[in-house]
């Protein structure tokens, strides 16, 4: 974990922005993939790890804003705990880890905020995304589970979005970890990849990254023949020597921040024409949006710009026509690029979604669209530094959502339906790096991750010499 001072100004922080009561931040339970003993990889809660920092089930921290006093409540291990999963420090020694220096068992949780609830005081907490912790505050606030949601502190909701989503100097090391290691991950994913090979052996290899390395993946590894499908998370294809393979996989950092990365590239170690002038398209556009990064830019221009230099370039290539700036204003680009340029990055790798994603990503000045593929721009607000984030343009030709326009003669005047059909058997292309923005400008977390023609043919020849 980070020193002490990390945890207790964090926590001092949030007592700033807040008037008088509890915040109640909950960690997260064990989760039971079939029976309570069976249970799935633990995952603390981010903004319980971002302001307690003990990553361990069961356990829950308070912060009491009229005396800025910290407690722990949690459970000692017991002899049968030991006896099955080894000795544990004791709760008192962790919390003080984190300048908790009161610590309650699990039980007394309950009784004492339903009496500070009875005494008139407010109960701050976020939004809840796990049915355990829906219940225990039903349980406190005498509420059915289902109306929690109702009571949610957006006093606290706003200041937890504010403070995390600066990153720290340590929080971008952690970051650049992360990275390294995402790194390393696609290297090896590329260096496996051959015709013949069937996707879920590669998947292996990358997970194996992670394993080896005492961490987990971000998310779930989409590795794919079909990268039209966003995503895809199919493993039984076998790799044919034409085929495009999207790989999107991050790795987790030991402190659980994000890395998230995806590359596209020729299972067969070469681009063909039309793979190669697409994959350049998305790539130039990749780069420019990157460049367009900065503190005091809305990332919903740079979203609508990238869709304009993919526009632009599929008009070149005579799959789109008419007026770009029109067309994209219009919508007609999200046949092809469906998805929005980016989202918030860092201790969640869609960082802090669960706490709203129009409240994370979007401001009083920019609200969301409701236009096909605009729509789902997770991030439109103003940058500022310290935000890390994700850039990832794509291109992709799905054949159901190509049939649906078609059909309603949707876009005409902007999309050649007829030039469409060459390309219907396409795939998908998506390429994604990770960035931190800077005082002035920006930089891409991590060491580099082969994207330039050249040198991703290169990783892919050379594993299938290896």
């Amino acid at each position: 974990m980070f020193d002490t001072r990390t945890y207790t100004d964090r926590r001092a922080a949030l007592t700033l922005r807040l008037d008088g009561g509890i915040v109640l931040l909950p960690g997260n339970p064990e989760s039971p993939m079939n029976f309570p003993a069976n249970a799935h990889r633990f995952r603390q809660d981010g903004s319980f790890l971002y302001f307690f920092g003990l990553d361990a089930p069961d356990l829950a921290g308070t912060l009491d804003l009229d005396d800025g006093n910290a407690t722990m409540y949690g459970d000692e291990a017991s002899v049968d705990d030991t006896v099955w999963t080894g000795p544990a420090p004791s709760l008192a020694d962790e919390a003080r880890r984190v300048g908790v220096y009161e610590t309650r068992p699990r039980r007394r949780l309950v009784d004492d905020l339903a009496r500070a609830v009875a005494q008139g005081r407010n109960i701050h907490f976020l939004p809840q995304y796990r049915a355990e912790n829906r219940e225990l505050l039903g349980e406190i606030l005498d509420l059915r589970a289902d109306r929690v949601h109702e009571r949610v502190s957006s006093a606290l909701r706003d200041a937890v979005i504010a403070l995390r989503s600066v990153k720290s100097p340590d929080e971008i090391a952690q970051l650049d970890r992360a990275v390294a290691l995402t790194s390393r991950m696609h290297r090896v994913a590329m260096a496996r990849t051959r015709a013949g090979t069937v996707e879920r052996e590669v998947v292996a290899a990358i997970e194996a990254v992670a394993i080896g390395e005492g961490v987990s993946t971000a998310y779930p590894v989409i590795f794919t023949r079909h990268g039209e499908v966003l995503h895809n998370r199919t493993r039984e294809g076998r790799l044919a020597e034409d085929d495009l393979v999207l790989c999107d996989a991050g790795a987790e950092s030991p402190l659980h921040y994000a890395g998230d990365v995806t590359r596209t590239w020729p299972a067969g170690g070469a681009f063909a024409p039309a793979q190669r002038e697409l994959y350049a398209l998305v790539l130039e556009a990749q780069k420019a949006a990157i460049s367009d990064v900065r503190p005091g830019v809305r990332f919903r221009e740079i979203h609508l710009q990238a869709a304009r230099r993919l526009a632009t370039g599929l008009k070149d290539l005579g799959v789109m026509r008419g007026d770009v700036e029109e067309a994209v204003a219009a919508g007609a680009h999200a046949l092809f690029f469906p998805h929005g340029l980016g989202h918030m990055l860092g201790l969640d790798v869609h960082d802090l979604e669960a706490l709203g994603e129009d409240h994370v990503g979007y401001d009083t000045v920019v609200t969301r669209s409701g236009q096909f593929g605009l729509a789902s721009l997770r991030l439109a607000r103003r940058l500022e530094p310290g935000f890390a984030l994700k850039v990832e343009p794509g291109l992709y030709f799905i054949p159901a959502l190509i049939d649906l326009w078609k059909a309603e003669r949707r876009h005409e005047a902007f999309i050649d339906y007829d030039a469409v059909e060459r390309y219907r058997a396409f795939g998908g292309i998506r390429i994604e790096d990770d960035v931190v923005v800077l005082d002035e400008g920006r930089r891409i977390l991590g060491p580099p991750i082969p994207k330039e023609i050249d040198e991703v043919e290169a990783a892919v020849r050379e594993g299938g010499r290896a």
